[in-house]
């Protein structure tokens, strides 16, 4: 029982960190280990799915979020900022063309 609370702890904690399928069946062990009934364990195991999901989704964020603003800090150029770049040439052409 001990090792099933850790397993519940480490979980919680590195939540997005964990692969989805063992994170389901960690889900899985609890619904046996703590005898829920059919219904209440297919809630649980969707709760822990959705919960994963949007731990999944907040790290990935923040990963682009960080990555976008070490790339700022190092003063490399983003494919946009090169996209937006293109563009203006591309009217300055146009504009100079017309001229």
């Amino acid at each position: 029982m001990i090792e099933l609370v850790k397993r519940t702890m480490l979980t919680g904690i590195g939540l997005a960190l964990v692969a989805k399928d063992e994170l389901v069946e960690l889900a899985k062990d609890i619904e046996k280990k703590m005898e829920m009934s059919e219904s209440d364990g297919k809630q649980f195991l969707d709760e822990v799915k959705k919960k994963y999901d949007e731990a999944q989704d907040k790290l990935e964020d923040r990963v682009e979020a960080t990555v976008k603003e070490i790339l700022k800090k190092m003063d490399v150029v983003t494919g946009e900022e090169i996209k937006g770049l293109k563009k203006e040439i591309r009217d300055l052409k146009k504009a100079m063309s017309k001229e």
